[in-house]
């Protein structure tokens, strides 16, 4: 599994004009799921996340997670993640899982990060969804289950 993991002031996500998804202080999670991917990485990247700890303390150093300050986790499918745009100039898809085994660890994903106690909200899979993200520092993270990067 891979994901871009963005400390957000805010984030929502739409879907034909309808919100499916909103926080406030959080981090914002584009989540793209392989086509090896198992449970075990669903657990490795949701404890991952829910206790990396990127955001500030009181000394202004990145010290503290987003369960010690309270935030919210806006969780979207994004299988362009697994894009490979090495050879020519269209990305090819054949690392992403298909839509039905992606669908079921992108769920699992969102209710392990619930078993942590964190609000989650989402997009909807497979919908053609407009994100906003309003990104805080900016702070950006790569994460991959398979620490390829």
């Amino acid at each position: 599994m891979r994901a871009v993991v963005q400390r957000v002031t805010a984030s929502k996500v739409t879907v034909e004009g309808e919100i499916t998804g909103e926080i406030g202080k959080g981090l914002m999670v584009l989540l793209g799921v392989g086509c090896d991917d198992s449970e075990k990485d669903v657990g490795y990247l949701a404890d991952k996340i829910v206790n990396l700890r990127i955001f500030e303390d009181e000394n202004g150093k990145m010290n503290l997670s987003l369960k010690d300050v309270g935030g919210e986790l806006l969780v979207v499918s994004q299988f362009t993640l697994y894009g490979d745009c090495r050879k020519g100039k269209r990305p090819g898809f054949d690392k992403a899982a298909r839509p039905e085994a992606a669908k079921e660890l992108y769920e699992k994903f969102v209710q392990e990060c619930q078993n942590y106690g964190v609000k989650v909200e989402t997009g909807r899979f497979q919908a053609m969804m407009m994100v906003e993200i309003h990104n805080d520092g900016p702070v950006t993270m790569l994460i991959d289950s398979k620490k390829e990067f």
